[in-house]
């Protein structure tokens, strides 16, 4: 159904994320040529110095390339590039503070200024020398065009301490750590030209078009955790970032200043006034991309992999860049070579991680490669988009007796967290941390896992993070962690760990919920009071599903009771009047019953009907976690006896929902105990349990049939007694 693919921003296939678009633009021109159904492709980048192999990876031919030089563009663009001494990268950066300012006056003395740094920190320390400088120049306040009454207003929006005191100067801060009406305060001020100056970092280029006659990039450089070490910004952030200058429904010129160190001085005026050079980066994560094709059906043998990669942009310049790739020789032998030995680690490498299956065990491995399945763990890989190793290592540091503790250490523990950075100096910050949450960490405090864990704790403990980088950074990690967990869930449940999976669904609650599993639900209600849980006990309410039971004027009067406000009892009773009280019914259609007992080992239908009390209105209204979520819930059938999961299934209920299962029964005769979990992925307290007995017999012995029956008797009896 696709007949157009506009791709923006071409040129970021040499990035991180270059190949997800190579995977997709290169899976879609295999369908296409599979399908013979025709897919128009667009693309638009900066100039480059090898179209032409991009063109031909995009299947255009001569008359569709266009590729022009970089002065060519509608709004005349002035470069100036200047270098500055210095080893150390904070002296450097200090000593260009003023040169941005002397750029400011001489280039764009009343026009809006865009000023890139590399870090939060760094907008911070550059605007408050821009401020030192207006100050010393007599007119501190030369960067204001708004009234006194105007500047007030804005000022008490913000609640950053560092924007308000900046935006009195006419200097705005912009950065992924602030607050989100603190950003959209700075940014409607910049639009409507009200402050001049704005200090962002780099990741404001690619996000958001704003209008600037100046821009200056401060520096080329920033801190990468992995290395800890400074490296170069993408040739291509620079040039985005430099775009930003003279936007052509706002300005008639426009001005570029890039100040970087002396020593690159010659290399930034080479790649900035002439194309440079696209590669491909899919080399370096090739193996999650092919199970995802293998999980596709796209891939089948080993030859199909290597049909795939020709493909790619990767192909492209394999031939004709071989060096950069590790390829010594482009001979059509050596290619080949190189392809076969590329294929075959990959493959290997997804077989040990138990993603894929190659053959048979006693196969030769040319022969094996011919014959490739997905398994479980790739199918959980491909479906979450995790990357392969992350499955395995869950698969391995999982077990059927996990608790809580060891569950959030292997979450932590996700290659997907390997980014998380621990900037200069955090390890101290860290070790702080540490001695105030609840479960020890390893003393490793520069590991990004480490501090994952760390966070992950804080965050459940409510506790007051030291800066604003580590908000943010908590943020990162919760908008990944709940397709973690899923996989998590996912795995243990395919091994039949019940208690496992229960407990790894009780941690997406606590991280959800940001609590910990002593901590009564009522209390995780917003804006109810400590004191509703001895009010409570008095009425003999133990439970938050008990007091959901209550009628609204019986909660008012306990709400009273507690001295809680007007406010306070609107709050609360609205989230109340939201939260569900579901039941769970079953019914076994076929076999399992007294009357027709299931044969051993033999599947068991189960047909289960959820009823929930109110209907759903809106989004989960105590989420702690990341964006507003729907609502889930997690059916779980399992013995207790044996401590084996059953079945598992993921659900949503909006009023009545029918849901049809089938588990597979013991293998020993008799009668057998099953529970039925309602998990919510969200609340803490609403959860639901039921029992039922399944009858198990080898059918064909009267004998087992007899001792069937009586332990279906038995059991009867039993709950008889329980019930009164």
């Amino acid at each position: 159904q696709v007949g157009l693919v506009v791709i923006d921003e071409i040129h970021m296939l040499g990035q991180d994320r270059g190949p997800v678009l190579e995977v997709i633009v290169s899976r879609m021109r295999y369908i296409s040529s599979q399908t013979n159904f025709n897919i128009r492709i667009v693309g638009l980048s900066t100039a480059l110095s090898n179209a032409a192999d991009l063109a031909d990876w995009l299947g255009i031919d001569g008359p569709g390339l266009f590729n022009f030089p970089p002065k060519v563009r509608p709004i005349p663009l002035t470069v100036h590039i200047s270098g500055y001494p210095g080893k150390h990268y904070c002296p450097r950066m200090a000593l260009m503070n003023k040169p941005c300012y002397a750029a400011i006056r001489t280039y764009s003395a009343s026009k809006p200024v865009l000023v890139f740094v590399s870090s939060r920190r760094q907008t911070r320390l550059t605007a408050i020398d821009l401020v030192a400088f207006c100050a010393a120049d007599g007119d501190p306040h030369k960067f204001v065009h708004m009234s006194n009454e105007e500047l007030e207003h804005s000022i008490a929006r913000v609640r950053d301490e560092n924007l308000k005191h900046m935006l009195n100067f006419g200097i705005g801060l912009h950065h992924a750590g602030m607050l989100s009406g603190d950003r959209k305060v700075v940014e409607e001020l910049f639009v409507e030209q009200k402050i001049q100056v704005l200090v962002a970092t780099s990741t404001l280029a690619w996000g958001v078009n704003f209008p600037a006659h100046l821009v200056i990039v401060k520096g080329t450089e920033y801190f990468d955790p992995k290395t800890s070490r400074y490296v170069d910004m993408p040739i291509t952030d620079v040039l985005q970032m430099m775009g930003r200058a003279g936007r052509p429904q706002f300005d008639t010129t426009g001005t570029a200043c890039v100040l970087v160190a002396e020593a690159k001085k010659n290399f930034y005026h080479k790649f900035l006034h002439s194309p440079f050079p696209v590669e491909s980066s899919l080399l370096d994560c090739l193996h999650n991309y092919i199970n995802a094709e293998i999980v596709g059906g796209a891939i089948k043998s080993l030859q199909d992999a290597i049909d795939y990669l020709t493909w790619t942009f990767l192909f492209r310049r394999l031939l004709v860049n071989p060096s950069y790739y590790g390829l010594q020789d482009t001979s059509p032998e050596a290619v080949n070579s190189f392809l076969l030995e590329l294929m075959t680690t990959v493959l290997t490498d997804l077989e040990e991680a138990g993603c894929v299956q190659l053959g048979k065990e006693d196969d030769p491995t040319v022969a094996k490669m011919e014959e490739i399945e997905p398994l479980t763990l790739g199918y959980i890989a491909s479906y979450y988009y995790l990357d392969y190793t992350s499955v395995a290592m869950f698969q391995e540091n999982m077990h059927e007796a996990s608790e809580l503790s060891d569950i959030l250490t292997t979450l932590s523990d996700a290659t997907e967290y390997d980014e998380l950075p621990v900037r200069h100096n955090e390890d101290k910050i860290n070790e702080k941390l540490a001695e105030k949450i609840r479960w020890p960490v390893r003393e490793d405090y520069e590991d990004p896992h480490v501090k994952a864990n760390i966070l992950f704790q804080c965050h459940m403990s409510r506790l007051a993070l030291p800066m604003s980088d580590f908000v943010t950074d908590t943020r990162s990690l919760l908008d990944q962690a709940m397709r973690i967990l899923q996989a998590m869930i996912d795995i243990s449940a395919e091994n039949g760990w019940l208690k496992t999976t229960l407990n790894v669904m009780y941690v997406t609650q606590l991280i959800a919920q940001g609590c910990w599993e002593n901590k009564n639900p009522m209390l995780l209600l917003p804006k109810m009071p400590e004191k509703i849980v001895q009010v409570c006990k008095k009425r003999k309410i133990g439970s938050l599903f008990e007091l959901l039971s209550r009628r609204r004027g019986e909660i008012v009067s306990l709400l009273k009771e507690c001295k809680a406000n007007a406010r306070q009892i609107e709050s609360v009773t609205d989230v109340l009047s939201k939260l569900p009280v579901m039941e769970v019914k079953y019914r076994l259609p076929e076999s399992g019953k007294k009357d027709a007992p299931a044969a051993c080992g033999s599947y068991v239908p189960i047909e289960l009907r959820l009823e929930r009390s109110k209907p759903v209105r809106g989004k989960v209204p105590m989420h702690k976690c990341g964006k507003p979520k729907d609502e889930g819930w997690w059916i779980v059938i399992g013995r207790e006896e044996d401590d084996e999961l059953v079945a598992l299934k993921r659900v949503s209920c909006k009023k009545q929902t029918e849901v049809k299962m089938d588990f597979e029964a013991p293998e020993q005769p008799g009668c057998h105990t099953h529970y039925i979990y309602l998990i919510s992925d969200t609340y803490r307290g609403l959860d639901r349990h039921r029992t039922f007995d399944v009858v198990v017999d080898e059918v064909d012995d009267p004998d087992d049939e007899d001792t069937a029956e009586r332990d279906l008797d038995q059991r009867e009896e039993i709950l008889n007694e329980e019930s009164k």
